[in-house]
């Protein structure tokens, strides 16, 4: 009986020494789990784009991981009460038992970022928005960044919209270079109508702004000071404001030269020409582009008409007074006139003076005429002799005017005779 009662102590024994040496194992092997995986969800790198839990997420997993600690040691707790009447054991068969969860638990750092859920997310493009709020929005209308033309920039520039409205012939300065970019650049309360209400005041008319700009849009760059001495110094010369306002419709770039090279373009032609203050206003002022001109052609044309034609310096003066286009003429139009006048037509000097206009006139409409007078006997240009004709009705009177008047002929003869030419 007492082998059979020892035989049943060691056995229970040796059961509740395996049975916690299992429990023991268990537990070991998942603290390793979790704190294994708890340390690789601390360590993150520096930068990445992972976010870390909040503070009470790692306090509600280290309780979890207390309870969980606890589950597993109650069934040594359980174990042990129902054998405690079976034998005493030694201390050396029962360790005391640690739980070493809690102590990893306090040992292990817990890295911490604070994840803002409630910051203000960005507008969705699928989100509705009310009436209110669409017509708040406002798009800025950009401008194309390259183009070939400035149609494509007139819709969305205040400046070339307004210049449109002017009459300004944008299809011509776009083929200038750099006048395209130049316009864009301004803006049009701060460049463009302050010139264009200084014009006004000279007394531009409004219908002449669009040319001017069209002809001169550098204009629009120049300081409104340089431009009102300029105006002023005009004026100094005894040019009247309606001049001045002629002279601006008729050359736009006389405002972009500088008051010296004004003053210098009229000492030239009052001194090369030989005339009074007051002729050499009336040329300039019929004419203001000689303003505006080089001077070596005009010196050229002088030239040719003493030296090659023939005129001397008073008939010179008679026919630029009458005519100063005659100044900016073609050297070779002109000494082809004069050509056929006086060596074909027999025309001296002192009636192609009388008549200068004929050197303003068509070469090939002299010719056509004289050989149509010529051809029916009535080409006599001798104020001495009869049925005289003189070069001014030649040359200025229309076709049919001319052939009824001078020519006493149709104009379906003319228009016949000229297709045997």
């Amino acid at each position: 009986m007492a082998s059979s009662c020892l035989q049943l102590c060691q056995r229970c024994t040796s059961l509740l020494r395996s049975k916690t040496t299992a429990v023991t194992l268990q537990y070991s092997t998942h603290v390793q789990h979790w704190a294994a995986v708890f340390t690789v969800s601390t360590k993150i790198p520096k930068g990445s784009s992972f976010i870390t839990a909040p503070h009470s997420s790692s306090q509600r997993w280290k309780q979890w991981m207390c309870h969980y600690s606890g589950i597993h040691t109650k069934p040594l707790t359980t174990e042990a009460k129902e054998d405690k009447n079976t034998e005493k054991l030694s201390g050396n068969d029962v360790v005391a038992y640690k739980n070493p969860l809690s102590q990893l638990i306090d040992e292990v750092p817990v890295t911490e970022m604070s994840l803002d859920l409630d910051a203000a997310a960005t507008l969705s493009a699928l989100e509705e928005i009310s009436d209110e709020e669409a017509v708040s929005i406002s798009v800025s209308s950009a401008l194309p960044p390259a183009s070939t033309s400035l149609r494509d920039y007139v819709d969305k520039s205040e400046t070339l919209s307004k210049l449109v409205q002017l009459g300004v012939d944008l299809w011509k300065l776009e083929q200038r270079p750099n006048v395209g970019s130049m316009l864009l650049r301004l803006d049009f309360q701060t460049d463009v109508a302050p010139r264009l209400l200084f014009l006004k005041d000279i007394g531009v008319e409004d219908s002449r702004l669009g040319y001017i700009l069209s002809h001169n849009p550098f204009i629009l760059t120049e300081n409104l000071e340089n431009l009102q001495a300029r105006v002023d110094y005009l004026r100094s010369k005894k040019f009247s404001p309606d001049s001045v306002a002629s002279m601006v419709s008729k050359a736009p770039y006389l405002l972009n030269f500088s008051v010296k090279r004004l003053d210098n373009r009229l000492s030239f032609y009052q001194q090369q020409l030989g005339l009074s203050p007051p002729k050499t206003r009336d040329i300039v002022a019929r004419l203001p582009r000689l303003l505006c001109r080089s001077l070596e052609p005009v010196k050229e044309t002088l030239r040719v008409c003493k030296m090659e034609l023939g005129f001397k310096e008073n008939q010179i003066q008679h026919i630029v007074v009458t005519v100063p286009k005659v100044l900016t003429a073609n050297k070779r139009k002109l000494t082809q006139i004069f050509d056929y006048l006086h060596n074909t037509m027999k025309v001296p000097h002192d009636l192609m003076v009388k008549f200068p206009q004929v050197f303003n006139s068509n070469y090939l409409r002299v010719k056509e005429r004289h050989l149509f007078l010529q051809y029916l006997g009535k080409a006599q240009y001798d104020p001495a002799q009869p049925s005289y004709i003189s070069l001014d009705r030649l040359v200025s009177l229309p076709d049919d005017t001319f052939c009824t008047e001078v020519a006493s002929a149709t104009l379906e003869d003319f228009n016949l005779f000229q297709k045997t030419l």
